[in-house]
């Protein structure tokens, strides 16, 4: 398992359609699956997407209406039925630890997976990292939902990238340039060559999750400078008045939230059913903001990689 896209598992709001599954979302990360909300049925799109259960890493729950958490217990048990070797990380609101743990007993079955919970309490607006690895951090928001509920975002740490036209000027090619990365700096017929002489600043890719939520603060932190935003366009503004009493983003609130926050790109998801064709949220949401992708369950989209920005090498 390899790159980094998002796979929509499921695409549907609180209630599925023919077309569209339970909510559920699937980013891969180089070798680690980060599943986000798995609703009813996410067992099973996983199979139909081709995704075995044995590559989830860590599983994210926004909030605990059953549209994005009713398909944890049958991800837990997978897990356990496949003998995952290695532990997963859930991520949820600490509010609802009651909910996590009955979902996590739902049925009997034995366990072999070494579960590890990191229930997240946060006070309204804010955000915090909740969780490091070496290629990656995980930082959590308070959203502004009906209920408590969390968004989340992906972040590489920064690093360098090579610039081809200095590392001509200072003579450094070849085997020298593998040198170069590993020890920092080099020797070459001209002098030391260090290696911020001949690269720069590398931002790292960043993925957005803003699923259900009125346009607020946090969604435009957590989105800022996404390389892909994921948000949710539950309505479209002609239902806007429902939108704000059940707390949810039309079509164009996402869009207003990938524009401000500066995102690169912008996919939609969590149709409400009562929209057989979600062809006015993708006219809604690209009158504001260019780069739209309106999600059908089992599309693949791809995080842009860094040398999608620039040509050069990335250390």
């Amino acid at each position: 398992m390899s790159g980094r896209e998002l796979i929509a598992l499921g695409t549907s709001s609180q209630v599925p359609t023919r077309e569209r599954s339970h909510n559920a979302y699937l980013v891969r990360w180089e070798g680690t699956g980060i599943l986000f909300d798995p609703g009813e049925g996410a067992q099973r799109q996983m199979t139909l997407a081709g995704v075995p259960a044995g590559v989830v890493g860590a599983i994210c729950i926004s909030h605990f209406h059953g549209d994005h958490c009713l398909g944890l217990p049958g991800i837990v048990q997978r897990l356990s039925l496949e003998s995952c070797r290695h532990p997963v990380h859930l991520f949820y609101p600490a509010s609802g630890q009651e909910y996590m743990d009955a979902l996590c007993r739902a049925a009997i079955y034995k366990s072999s997976v070494d579960m590890i919970l990191h229930p997240v309490a946060l006070a309204a607006g804010e955000t915090a990292e909740v969780w490091r690895t070496e290629d990656w951090s995980l930082r959590a928001g308070e959203l502004d939902h009906s209920v408590p509920a969390l968004g989340f975002r992906i972040e590489e740490p920064e690093g360098r990238r090579f610039l081809p036209e200095r590392l001509a000027a200072a003579g450094v090619s070849g085997p020298m340039v593998g040198e170069l990365e590993r020890r920092g700096s080099v020797r070459t017929p001209g002098g030391i060559v260090r290696l911020e002489e001949v690269s720069g600043p590398r931002p790292g890719n960043v993925f957005a999750f803003v699923m259900d939520t009125r346009p607020c603060r946090t969604a435009l932190e957590l989105a800022r400078g996404a390389d892909l935003l994921l948000m949710e366009a539950t309505f479209l503004s002609a239902h806007r008045e429902l939108a704000d009493r059940y707390g949810h983003s039309t079509a164009a609130d996402a869009a207003r939230t990938a524009r401000e926050a500066g995102a690169r790109r912008l996919a939609l998801g969590h149709f409400s059913q009562r929209y057989p064709d979600a062809g006015e949220h993708l006219e809604e949401a690209r009158s504001v903001f260019p780069d739209v992708t309106v999600l059908a369950d089992l599309d693949r989209v791809p995080i842009p990689r860094l040398g999608a920005r620039a040509a050069s090498k990335s250390i």
